[in-house]
């Protein structure tokens, strides 16, 4: 798709950092880092998210974020990773390729790592939860 920022880096007509590319994957650094190292894992194939991505794309991107999850940690001394994927405006995605994002924490280090997640869990509605997984099941 040619109005595609990921689909025009694929094609080599965009600049990136690529840290890696398989047949059916690439991998590259996050112009916009949430931390030291965030790089993005995109199939080659284009489709616009979670919902459109086909299970063998799927299953390739998630073994090369696997991958360069691993190399965040050993290369980049992260003391953990966050896989985040956004699908959909609401979801806060920007880019309607999919994508997943690999963020390596770094434990008390705010030069190194500024992801602040909106989310604090706490105790759901044991009925609505309850509610949520009858209509989630089969």
């Amino acid at each position: 798709m040619s109005d595609c920022v990921f689909c025009r880096i694929i094609a080599g007509e965009l600049p990136s950092s690529v840290v890696h590319e398989d047949e059916r994957t690439i991998a590259f650094m996050d112009i916009n880092p949430a931390s030291h190292g965030h790089a993005l894992v995109i199939p080659k194939t284009h489709s616009r998210d979670l919902l459109e991505v086909g299970p063998d794309d799927l299953a390739a991107c998630t073994s090369a974020a696997q991958m360069v999850a691993t190399r965040a940690v050993e290369r980049l001394g992260a003391d953990g990773v966050n896989l985040l994927n956004c699908c959909g405006v609401d979801a806060w995605q920007t880019v309607f390729h999919f994508h997943i994002h690999v963020v390596p924490r770094y434990r008390d280090d705010p030069e190194r790592d500024r992801l602040k997640l909106p989310w604090i869990p706490e105790a759901g509605d044991p009925e609505s939860v309850a509610a949520a997984a009858a209509a989630l099941r089969g």
